[in-house]
């Protein structure tokens, strides 16, 4: 019986595409560098803050003063703007609810800045209790290293093989495979089903009712 599910937050619960990219690109222009269109982001995000900037500037990262006023006007713009179009994927809160009414905890584990998780969260899931949302902090690793989903277990007192943790991209995949726990997909992020499958997701939903029923049988 899964005691625990632990969701990726970009795309998975956030829709939040638009003001990542739009951030980012901000940055990239006050830099004198390319800005890029918002679908291209789906391949720039998942590793955190470092990796989304450095993929978005591409070579020019190698210039470390560059890159820092990159990295500076993108903190400034998110933090002002991180939840200006950023919205719940459909069901999502009613798989919360439901899970809560069964007696499974809910959690978020996300590579995005840590400050930044409780912001949107609580705009866009306001009657929902989290037992943690934490995003990347300094003291574990970056996903997909398992080390930050274990600790979150450990502090529940819940076992790897009562938690199922459920992202969007290959990401998501490997940080169960490393925390030994169960994993589900969502193909409705930013990814897409074919990267789920390819990194060995054992199962792929197209609805959050889906995702929900999966969970609960488990």
């Amino acid at each position: 019986m899964i005691k625990m599910a632990v969701f990726d937050l970009d795309g998975t619960l956030a829709d939040s595409l638009t003001d990542l990219a739009q951030s980012v690109n901000k940055g990239l222009a006050a830099a004198g560098l390319p800005v890029h269109p918002v679908e291209r982001y789906k391949g720039f995000v998942g590793n955190g803050r470092t990796m989304l900037i450095k993929r978005a500037m591409g070579d020019a990262c190698a210039d470390e003063a560059l890159y820092n006023s990159v990295m500076e006007k993108y903190n400034s713009e998110y933090a002002a703007h991180c939840n200006d179009n950023t919205s719940a994927y459909n069901g999502c809160d009613k798989l919360l609810h439901r899970l809560s009414q069964n007696g499974v905890l809910t959690a978020v584990l996300s590579n995005k800045p840590d400050e930044f998780v409780d912001m949107i969260l609580t705009k866009l899931y306001p009657g929902h209790r989290f037992a943690e949302a934490w995003g990347q902090k300094p003291q574990y690793k970056c996903k997909p290293d398992g080390e930050a989903l274990c600790a979150m277990l450990a502090l529940h007192g819940v076992k790897p093989c009562e938690c199922i943790y459920i992202g969007d991209s290959d990401v998501d995949v490997f940080t169960a495979k490393n925390a030994r726990v169960a994993m589900a997909g969502v193909s409705w992020g930013f990814r897409g089903r074919e990267e789920l499958a390819v990194a060995g997701a054992p199962f792929v939903a197209d609805t959050a009712d889906e995702l929900c029923d999966y969970i609960l049988s488990l």
